[in-house]
């Protein structure tokens, strides 16, 4: 293990994926050295399990190694206070993650007329909600959240059965017609907040039922963004995530602004699981190259307290 963080360039690449999940061209522009350098190093990391590669597409994405492995490891390098290139290398970390959520959000704005329309274009829209109404179940739903709520269509299909209804998008152009389209629905009531899928501005234990749809293709750290959903989970509540199996149509990647390109079952129940949720995966819906599928997250209800 320290043999393989001997060379300063693999341990700068180590403390980078501690900081997020990062393509190997992502890696080697921060570093500024060849994709092909870049990949002999990582390949070094991987042998000695303190990296791990996932090929989605045409693209290699980097994680760390075992948790358990590298804790140690992590406590020492910061107990040492290493200095060196990792100041640098973390603010230019910054000026792509924030390049990339310009060029998100430019994508969003450029689309908020017809979202719903763009949406429609990957799979039938009504086979999807019918397959989500199915997994919400019928009756009340307490306090709904729905997060990057676009132009609202969750909240119109379920805010009116929920005791409170919030959604959630960072994009002021998306709130602002999906203000119109709830008025249009008769749900003046329900709730618009702007915010971002990392730090959402609603308090732990909030809602009983938080529905991520179509959202997370875009997202740099999709478990991340599910273990601050799953924050907002009361005792009981459940998780519905709506979105693409993994397929390999890159080019979504360029015209669609997808940043994943879909994701597998074991992805999806391992960040579940590990935001402390009861994960199942609920439906698949086939739809041409595309098949949507609906996992679910519970979080447990609390043990009833023993009465003397």
């Amino acid at each position: 293990m320290f043999r393989a963080l001997a060379d300063p360039t693999r341990l700068r690449i180590l403390m980078l994926l501690r900081a997020m999940e990062l393509s190997v061209g992502e890696l080697a522009q921060v570093l500024g050295q060849s994709q092909p350098r870049v990949s002999r190093h990582v390949k070094i990391l991987a042998d000695a399990g303190l990296a791990q590669r996932r090929k989605e597409g045409s693209w290699v994405f980097l994680t760390l190694g075992d948790p358990a492995r590298l804790e140690p490891l992590f406590a020492a390098i910061d107990a040492w206070q290493a200095s060196g290139d990792g100041a640098s290398d973390l603010a230019r970390l910054s000026a792509i993650q924030a390049e990339r959520a310009a060029a998100a959000e430019r994508y969003f704005e450029a689309q908020a007329a017809n979202w719903d329309a763009v949406r429609s274009l990957h799979v039938a829209e009504s086979e999807v909600e019918a397959a989500l109404a199915r997994a919400v179940g019928e009756g009340p739903l307490g306090h709904l959240v729905d997060i990057g709520t676009g132009t609202g269509r969750m909240l119109t299909l379920f805010a009116g059965r929920a005791t409170s209804a919030i959604g959630v998008d960072r994009s002021s152009e998306m709130l602002r017609l999906a203000r119109a389209k709830l008025a249009e629905a008769g749900l003046a009531r329900a709730e618009l907040r702007q915010g971002d899928i990392y730090a959402l501005p609603l308090a732990a234990g909030a809602a009983d039922l938080v529905l991520v749809h179509q959202v997370l293709h875009y997202a740099q750290q999709p478990a991340a963004a599910i273990a601050e959903a799953a924050r907002l989970l009361a005792p009981g509540g459940r998780l519905l995530i709506v979105d693409f199996a993994a397929h390999e149509l890159e080019e979504l990647r360029a015209r669609d602004a997808h940043v994943r390109l879909g994701f597998s079952d074991r992805q999806m129940l391992g960040w579940l699981d590990a935001a402390g949720l009861q994960a199942e995966a609920c439906a698949a819906l086939e739809g041409g190259e595309l098949t949507v599928k609906i996992w679910r997250g519970l979080r447990p209800a609390l043990a009833a307290r023993k009465v003397a």
